[in-house]
């Protein structure tokens, strides 16, 4: 193979790219997808590297650990043995009240009561961050430019400077999850799991719930990440675009609160963050479900497209 195709090779150039050689398939023949999908896992392993290692990402890590901690030990200190739970859960939201309730008979729900309440502020900051960073941080730090004279592709480097906020983001919230979720074995009972339809279920089945509450927060954490990737491509300051995407988390759930705004709330970045106690009842509530997710998605496209078009089409000086 000749060194031009090595290099294509090693970057993960595409036979498009080598048209203009006439080598496109000599590039494809000797295994050029191959050595793209590597050179693309080897970028993206980097990136996750780059992300796990900041400080700053580590104890926001740290936090998402010590939260279900603090909440567990309170919560086991006040001693909760149910009746008089607290309200509801805001629009559409989950019963606090009545997951508080159930804690002191079963400590699965422990795991329920850390994510809701770490999904008001502290799960949205925990992305904001990295999020905000991923291309305004290299634009501040001067690493762009050295990015780009790279065969990676604008293209390539936003996909994997995403992808690598996700994996953050469902890291961060299975910490969140799991240490909840060992903390209620360990501080309360644990046995079959009362819904909140009033439906019991074993165990086994109301942990694979669990599972699926926190793969839907992981969900709304990724749109999260998409509006963050957006704005960072905006500007060349990291702190200016994750107060950015904070200031967007805290006004959507104000927004959501206020009656007068009810015709918009649906279509708010937050309004169905806290939709996922439809997984918590029997039947499953499949529309309010499905209308999540569908959300999260469009928010995900939509602005992964905003980043992409003024990614692809701006001057980097930076």
């Amino acid at each position: 193979m000749s060194a031009e195709l090595a290099d294509a090779d090693q970057a993960g150039t595409e036979p498009a790219e080598l048209a203009g050689t006439g080598q496109a398939a000599e590039w494809a023949s000797a295994g050029g997808w191959a050595g793209a999908v590597r050179g693309y896992l080897r970028f993206f392993g980097s990136e996750l590297r780059l992300v796990f290692r900041r400080p700053r990402n580590q104890l926001l890590l740290l936090v998402v650990f010590c939260f279900p901690v603090l909440i567990g030990v309170g919560l086991k200190l006040a001693s909760p043995q149910g009746g008089g739970g607290g309200g509801g859960g805001g629009s559409g939201g989950p019963d606090l009240g009545a997951f508080l309730n159930q804690l002191a008979f079963n400590g699965v729900f422990l795991t329920l009561i850390a994510l809701q309440a770490l999904l008001i502020l502290v799960l949205p900051l925990v992305v904001a961050v990295p999020a905000g960073d991923s291309m305004a941080g290299e634009a501040g730090y001067g690493t762009l430019r050295y990015l780009l004279t790279r065969p990676a592709g604008r293209t390539r480097l936003l996909s994997v400077k995403y992808l690598a906020v996700v994996v953050y983001g469902l890291v961060a919230t299975f910490i969140t999850a799991v240490t909840s979720l060992l903390l209620g074995v360990i501080l309360f009972p644990v046995g079959p799991v009362t819904l909140l339809s009033g439906t019991t279920v074993s165990l086994i089945a109301g942990l694979v719930r669990v599972l699926l509450v926190t793969l839907y927060i992981v969900a709304a954490m990724a749109a999260l990440a998409a509006i963050g990737l957006a704005i960072s491509t905006m500007t060349e300051h990291a702190i200016g675009a994750i107060a950015a995407v904070m200031i967007i988390v805290v006004t959507s759930e104000v927004a959501d609160t206020v009656p007068q705004f009810a015709a918009i709330g649906p279509y708010l970045p937050t309004h169905w963050w806290e939709s996922f106690d439809s997984l918590l009842r029997t039947p499953v509530d499949t529309t309010t479900l499905w209308h999540g997710l569908l959300s999260f998605a469009a928010y995900a496209v939509i602005f992964c497209l905003i980043a992409w078009a003024r990614f692809t089409t701006s001057d980097v000086t930076s």
